[in-house]
């Protein structure tokens, strides 16, 4: 198992959205859920199998799903 989760959610941005990035790749700014979906979906992942609470998967700094700003 990795050392840590190979997605990450970064904190807000000061303007809103969150970094998404992969394996240190960065996917894109995020400004809600549906986002990050479509991030995780294009290169890897099945939207239907994304687990947005996965803590194994991903990582939520400066908050969780739910804080966008």
């Amino acid at each position: 198992m990795a050392a840590h989760p190979p997605v990450v959610v970064h904190p807000p941005t000061p303007t809103g959205g969150r970094r998404v990035t992969v394996d240190a790749e960065i996917l894109g700014m995020a400004c809600g859920l549906a986002d990050v979906v479509e991030f995780l979906r294009r290169p890897r992942a099945d939207p239907d199998e994304v687990r947005l609470d996965d803590p194994a998967r991903i990582e939520w700094r400066g908050g969780g799903p739910d804080i966008w700003t």
